[in-house]
This record gives structure tokens, C-alpha cells and sequence, in this order.
């Protein structure tokens, strides 16, 4: 560990940790150190400038001293959890093609607000069909990196209307699914095929404004093991 925040958190040279941003929650789990201590961690986040990782304890816990050698341990189940819903909620993307003005990754359910034209609607049926269909196709879900000069020359790679991928580092993050399925940003955590989600379903849409629309997506029962 190299140093202690004002706030609490616990900076670290190296982390396992995915930290909070971009619509997925940060990673929770554990540090062991010393001769059998623990301290459980209850977040992940990053510094003011993304240059550190925190790890941010649960309250009245002791924690290890500078320079002291630790052991993370990742709540596994949880993150395998958000990586599913994460990728699921992009071929979501693919399903219902509408600029997205909102979302949030979840364990148990993720959502996608989507900008629809005025008098269109989304039958949840259909679409649960055409999701699942892409699921069990199992395409290779892989990582590239382009410019960013390479994707200020393809804004329509970017889906997010509020959000926009973090440029300035000289080069953008891109998740392609399949082929030719979908590609676009993301800097966040995904499972390496879509198998791997399980069976999903659209719990729910609900209207949120004129022309916004917001998908709730949950794992079926069946898939809450995959």
C-alpha cells in the first residue's frame, strides 16, 4: 500500500479492482495483510486524475500501514455478474438501435435509456427474443484501440448521446462483438464470448419522457448461475 487518502481510501501500486466509472459500478471485495488480518472493501474508484486506483473500506476497520505488502481478493461472483449484464447490455444496444441517453450497469439488472422517435414504440417480447438469439449465437467478444483522431473521424461509433468516451491519452478503447455484430467504446469490464451471459430478460420499459425510453434488463432465473 502507498499511501492513506484524507477520505480513507487505500492507494495501491497495483490493483485487481475495477474502479467506478462510466456507468459500472466500482469492484468490492477484500485485502489480507500482516498475519491473518482483513479488511473488507466496500469500492473502487479512481483518483482525481485516473492516474491511482483507491480502494475504499467499510467503516471502523484497521488497515494496513505504508509500504505494507497486501493480498486482494475479488469478489469474483459479483464482478463475473457485472461483466455478463455489462455485455448484455450492449447487444441491448444492437436490438433496439436508438441513440442511448443513459445507462447503468447493475448485478442483477442493468438499464438503457434509449431516444426513441415520437410514436415508436418497443414490443419487450420481441425484443427478449432477438436479445437471447444473439446470447446464444456465442460471439467472440474482443477488445481493439483506435486513434483519437481515428474515432473523432467515426462519431458514429460512439452510441452515447450525454456520455462521451474519455479522449486526450491519445488512443480510445473499442469493444467489438462478433464480426460484425457491434463495435464501439467502452473501457469497461465484458465476458469473452456471449454465451457466457446466460439467458437475459426485459423486465421492464418504462417512459420517461416524450420520446425517452428506459429498458430494464435482468438475468432469467435460469442464467443467475451461468
Amino acid at each position: 500500500m502507498t499511501a492513506v487518502g484524507t477520505d480513507g481510501g487505500l492507494y495501491v501500486d497495483r490493483a485487481i479492482f475495477y474502479p467506478q466509472g462510466g456507468g459500472q459500478p466500482g469492484d468490492r471485495g477484500s485485502i489480507e495483510w500482516g498475519t491473518g488480518f482483513r479488511t473488507n472493501i466496500k469500492n473502487s474508484v479512481y483518483n482525481t486524475d485516473r492516474s491511482s486506483i483507491i480502494l475504499v473500506p467499510e467503516a471502523d476497520q484497521e488497515l494496513p500501514q505504508l509500504g505494507q505488502t497486501i493480498i486482494q481478493r475479488l469478489d469474483w461472483a459479483r464482478r463475473h455478474a457485472l461483466m455478463r449484464m455489462h455485455t448484455a447490455m450492449h447487444l441491448l444496444s444492437v436490438v433496439l438501435p436508438y441513440p442511448v441517453t443513459g445507462g447503468q450497469v447493475g448485478a442483477e439488472e442493468g438499464r438503457l435509456d434509449f431516444d426513441l422517435p415520437e410514436g415508436e414504440t418497443v414490443d419487450k417480447t420481441s425484443a427478449t427474443d432477438a436479445l437471447n438469439a444473439l446470447i446464444r449465437a456465442d460471439h467472440a467478444v474482443t477488445t481493439e484501440w483506435i486513434t483519437d483522431a481515428e474515432l473523432a473521424k467515426n462519431p458514429a461509433l460512439v452510441k452515447t448521446m450525454k456520455v462521451k468516451p474519455p479522449t486526450g491519452a491519445g488512443r480510445v478503447r473499442l469493444v467489438r462483438i462478433g464480426t460484425d455484430i457491434d463495435l464501439q467504446p467502452c473501457g469497461g469490464t465484458h465476458v469473452k464470448s456471449t454465451g457466457e451471459i446466460g439467458e437475459m430478460q426485459i423486465a421492464k420499459i418504462e417512459n420517461k419522457g416524450r420520446i425517452n425510453r428506459r429498458v430494464r434488463l435482468r438475468f432469467s432465473p435460469t442464467a443467475n448461475n451461468a
